[in-house]
């Protein structure tokens, strides 16, 4: 089997007792197949629920609080006992976790973005595993991820992953509701995520958990868009990495299995992360370009201009219709393109000369929304 960079996302009901305590047990067990991987010569980041549910009843919660306060209090106590469940076990096999607690903020600034990928690539190239969760303790809920399930997507995107494994306690999607219909059956294999199994995915069942199927659907979606191939069900024995590594896993595959290139990490932070600063809209003949020419987008293109914006901002691109087509970053400010516009308003278009890139096609990404359908 080749060698492969996986992201193993672990979900709070994965990990806690029904009264919603840590479990030592399962962590015992997780830890012992994501050895077992790291044995076999893989890389493996973990993204690991558990934070809240493992800290309230330490602080006298009688079960999972509901308020903000209670919630981030509770991580913040949680989040301590579950790295050093994890530093406790991994030890074992003389392997060193490392935690990282991202936020929302992290992805959305390029330049921690690019950290973030940095000590990512750093802590694999020193043979650690990166165990990563959001930083529940200070997020705020405009600023979250929503769930564990996409912050996974994301990090597997942004560390080139292979696959994304989305740990739950069902064995993968079904065509129905298996709790509510005994008729319903199991879907071993999709190549991509339709509109349909998105409307049919529910909520979560779980106490202890944020995130229900309909976010790991969504979270498979993004993933796949980026590159990166998923799994979801359920497993916690020494070689249930392994066996879904060669399609033995008690779950749902999902994606082309090919192993494309990952969408690159500038494109993936401008597709997904960026904010944009203004909007141009563009003619039919930029339009053919820019999606499937693979060329930049030119002046003599642009037709109309709304809002402000430098060079290095993120500038979203719509077509006549007014559908947004794409973003991407500027190479000139506003000034420079309304000047070049006047110029070309007062020359022929049709005379041949070079211009200035407005947005270049390594900075340009198509509307992400709509490769997902």
């Amino acid at each position: 089997m080749n060698r492969q960079r996986l992201v193993v996302k672990i979900g709070s009901s994965s990990l806690t007792t029904n009264q919603g305590a840590l479990s030592m047990d399962k962590v015992t067990r997780f830890v012992q197949a994501i050895a077992k991987l790291k044995q076999d010569g893989h890389e493996v980041i973990v993204i690991s629920s558990g934070a809240v549910a493992a800290g309230f009843k330490a602080i006298g919660y009688p079960s999972r609080p509901v308020t903000i306060a209670g919630k981030q209090a509770a991580a913040a106590v949680g989040q301590a006992m579950l790295m050093q469940a994890y530093i406790e076990q991994f030890s074992i096999y003389n392997l060193t976790p490392a935690q990282l607690l991202l936020t929302r903020q992290d992805f959305s600034d390029e330049t921690r973005y690019g950290n973030a990928y940095s000590t990512l690539t750093e802590l694999l190239k020193r043979n650690a595993i990166p165990i990563i969760n959001e930083n529940d303790s200070t997020s705020i809920e405009e600023l979250t991820f929503g769930d564990n399930d996409m912050l996974s997507a994301l990090v597997s995107g942004l560390i080139h992953a292979n696959t994304l494994c989305i740990m739950t306690d069902v064995n993968g999607l079904y065509d129905a509701n298996p709790q509510t219909n005994p008729l319903a059956k199991k879907i071993n294999y999709l190549p991509y995520i339709t509109e349909d199994l998105l409307a049919l995915a529910g909520d979560s069942n779980s106490k202890v958990g944020t995130g229900g199927m309909k976010s790991k659907v969504s979270a498979a979606q993004t993933a796949l868009t980026l590159g990166v191939n998923v799994f979801i069900g359920k497993g916690d024995q020494p070689e249930t990495f392994i066996d879904i590594l060669s399609g033995k896993g008690d779950g749902t595959y999902i994606g082309s299995f090919q192993y494309e290139a990952v969408m690159q990490k500038t494109k993936q932070w401008i597709a997904l992360h960026s904010t944009s600063s203004a909007r141009l809209t563009i003619d039919e003949g930029a339009e053919h370009a820019l999606l499937y020419r693979g060329k930049s987008l030119l002046p003599v293109g642009i037709v109309k201009i709304d809002g402000e914006f430098t060079a290095g901002n993120v500038i979203e691109v719509r077509n006549r219709k007014g559908s947004i087509i794409g973003k991407g970053k500027t190479n000139i400010t506003v000034q420079e393109l309304k000047k070049l516009q006047e110029q070309l308003q007062e020359n022929d278009k049709t005379q041949k000369y070079k211009q200035p890139v407005v947005i270049h096609r390594n900075e340009w990404v198509p509307n992400i929304k709509e490769t997902m359908k």
